[in-house]
């Protein structure tokens, strides 16, 4: 397994989307660590169509990337749909982009601080003129890198179809 070879070809698909259309992207990488980013900055010259963005895992990450009250994030708890998607917009609102990318999930191996079971990943997307979308992966395994990798491959599907 080698994720970036992997999720190359699909990270030059979003890139020509996005390219083609002259839209911006930001990240938040969740339980993916940075895979996400990484994957996208395996296209030579990404800077024409990913502005940034962060692996949020902790509270102080969150607060900085996002810039959000802590009021926000009442009654949420991560990952959930809301949470996800709260970020999707903040990371994209923050860093000045078109597009929102955030997942946030419970990889394993150890307890989420929200309990959320092993193998949960949240993807969110925000966009232009209001569209927002997510979806929900459930491996149901506590295989920490798997999970890791099934993910980022979830989110690069999910936006890939997004801006596709």
């Amino acid at each position: 397994m080698d994720p970036l070879r992997d999720f190359h070809p699909q990270a030059l698909r979003i890139a020509e989307g996005l390219r083609a259309r002259g839209e911006k992207l930001a990240v938040a990488d969740g339980a993916t660590g940075g895979l996400i980013m990484a994957s996208l900055l395996t296209v030579p010259g990404a800077l024409n169509f990913f502005v940034g963005g962060g692996v949020v895992y902790s509270f102080r990450a969150r607060d900085v990337l996002f810039d959000q009250p802590r009021e926000a994030y009442k009654g949420i708890r991560g990952p959930c749909k809301e949470y996800a998607t709260l970020q999707a917009r903040s990371i994209r609102d923050n860093m000045q982009a078109d597009w929102g990318l955030a997942e946030s999930g419970s990889v394993g191996g150890s307890a989420h601080p929200g309990g959320a079971p092993s193998g949960l990943s949240v993807v969110a997307v925000a966009g232009p003129d209001g569209f927002e979308a997510h979806t929900v992966l459930e491996t149901a395994s506590d295989d920490r890198i798997a999970n890791m990798y099934a993910f980022t491959r979830n989110a690069l599907n999910f936006l890939e179809n997004a801006v596709g």
